[in-house]
Parts: structure tokens; C-alpha cells; sequence
């Protein structure tokens, strides 16, 4: 079959056919690719329609502006909240976190464990050493300094355990 104007462009021997298959194949490309974007514009659809939801544009301008400001005094609370953990931390190492307790019979007469000797100390093992005796007289108490864990005065046998059962902290 031959066509003036396909002789005017010189496909004149072209057959008619090869045009035809050509042309299915791009409109089923076509198609293809008008399905696919169809299904994208769905789900974009989607989206869009639960995004906004019970809004407009300005009750959601609302939103997102409410969402920054709750977001501004969160981040305003976070830092107050860290200084304050370090305040806390500065505090903390000068209480007293460590102790020691060992009860013992101070005269072997008195019979049953009244005497005791308590050691506190601080982060720095920085504290003090409350030795209470009891004996038939009465009950004498004192205490002694320590400092970096140590005493500049001697310690006793049952002193030198409490010391070192809080030094295990």
C-alpha cells in the first residue's frame, strides 16, 4: 500500500503495518505509565487527606506553631533540668555516702556488743570517726578527723575495720 505523503517524506516503501505495531507499542507504554502515576497520585492523595484531616490551613498553621513552642519550653526545661543535675552532682560529693559500723564489747566484763565505732565519708573519703565506748561507769563518746581516707591520730583495732568497711564503697 502506498501513500502520497509517505512517498512525499520518503517512507514510501515503508509497509503500514510496522507503523501500526509501533504506535501499539508506545500507547501500551502509554498506559503503563499513566496506571503508575494514577497510583502514585492515590497514595500522595492519601496522605495529603489525613495530614490535614479536621484542619484547614490555618488551625494547621496553629498546630505546627503550638508544636514549637511546646518544643522551645521542653528544650528551656531540658537545661533547666541539667543544671540542676549538676548542681545536685557538686552537691552530692560533699554528703556523706560511705559508712562504716562495727559493734564490739569494749570491756570483755560488760558482756553483749553496746560499744560501737561509726566512720562517714564524703566522695573524697573526707569525714569523721564517732567512737561511743560503754562501760559499767557510763558511756563515753569522741570522734576523730578523717581526711583523704586517713587519721592523723592512731586508730584502734575495731576504728581501723569501720574505716576500711566504708573505704570498700
Amino acid at each position: 500500500m502506498s501513500s502520497p505523503l509517505f512517498e512525499m517524506i520518503g517512507l514510501g516503501n515503508l509497509d503500514i503495518a510496522w507503523l501500526f505495531i509501533a504506535l501499539f507499542v508506545i500507547m501500551i507504554t502509554v498506559i503503563v505509565m499513566l496506571a503508575i502515576q494514577m497510583s502514585k497520585l492515590t497514595k500522595l492523595k492519601k496522605k495529603y487527606a489525613k495530614f490535614m484531616k479536621g484542619s484547614n490551613g490555618k488551625s494547621l498553621e496553629k498546630d505546627i506553631l503550638a508544636l514549637f513552642e511546646e518544643n522551645k519550653t521542653i528544650s528551656e526545661e531540658n537545661e533547666k533540668n541539667r543544671k540542676e543535675i549538676k548542681d545536685l552532682q557538686r552537691q552530692i560529693q560533699y554528703c556523706y555516702q560511705k559508712i562504716g559500723l562495727v559493734k564490739y564489747d569494749a570491756f570483755n566484763q560488760m558482756g553483749g556488743k553496746l560499744s560501737f565505732c561509726l566512720v562517714l565519708l564524703n566522695e573524697k573519703n573526707n569525714g569523721f570517726l564517732l567512737n561511743s565506748v560503754h562501760s559499767s561507769d557510763g558511756c563515753y563518746s569522741y570522734t576523730k578527723e578523717i581526711t583523704k581516707g586517713e587519721c592523723e591520730l592512731s586508730l584502734g583495732e575495731e576504728e581501723q575495720k569501720a574505716l576500711d568497711m566504708a573505704m570498700k564503697y
